[in-house]
């Protein structure tokens, strides 16, 4: 079956194979907090974004091919309950924006900036800093040999606007970075993976920016 990325809690994750890496998606907890294992197809070398919750689900996930690192998205609990206890099942390295750092429960082993590449095998995810939903907030990009790019947004942008804010100033800081650092430099097919539910394409997204501006969330 081709990937939809209509996942649920409690149901298997979806797998999209692309080129040189293995997508897989897995809907966890109370939050419906989406996890996402890179898998290289060459070195077999994985990487975890986000051990949200349900560490049992992650780790029957990521299986016997063992996992090299989680990057963490942000802060927020909903997306590092299950950290500490992955990292300690499966002695992964620990990654997240140094600015966010110091509120997950463990040690950050890589801190990361914007434009910092983090390694999958052969392959590499460059990290986008979008202020704002939390400071130090990361999507994750990957250019697929395809032509097609593929983000991973965490709580920053969803089908049908950006993450949630706490301020004015939140929402401009968050909507500008959004607007110059994904829309202003990725293709309508890039493929959106968010932090919770379905996911999305920038083209699908775009022609509603200035709604998003208006309305202030």
């Amino acid at each position: 079956m081709s990937y939809s990325g209509d996942t649920r809690v409690g149901g298997p994750a979806d797998l999209r194979r692309l080129t040189n890496l293995t997508i897989s998606k897995l809907t966890v907890g109370p939050m419906d907090n989406n996890a996402y294992l890179l898998r290289c197809h060459s070195t077999g070398e994985a990487v975890l974004i986000d051990a949200a919750a349900e560490p049992d689900r992650i780790l029957d996930m990521v299986g016997e091919g063992g996992l090299a690192r989680v990057i963490t998205t942000h802060r927020h609990q909903d997306h590092w309950t299950a950290l500490a206890e992955v990292v300690g099942q499966t002695g992964a390295r620990t990654v997240a924006h140094p600015d966010d750092g110091e509120e997950l429960p463990v040690s950050v082993d890589e801190p990361v900036v914007h434009g910092t590449r983090i390694p999958v095998g052969e392959s590499s995810l460059t990290v986008i800093h979008l202020r704002g939903h939390t400071p130090g907030s990361v999507a994750l990009r990957y250019d697929d040999p395809d032509g097609r790019t593929h983000l991973f947004t965490g709580d920053s942008l969803f089908p049908g606007g950006v993450g949630r804010t706490w301020s004015d100033e939140d929402f401009r800081t968050l909507f500008g970075d959004v607007e110059e650092r994904v829309f202003g430099a990725l293709a309508d097919d890039t493929w959106v993976y968010p932090g919770h539910g379905a996911d999305t394409t920038l083209g699908a997204e775009r022609p509603h920016l200035g709604e998003w501006r208006e309305r202030g969330w």
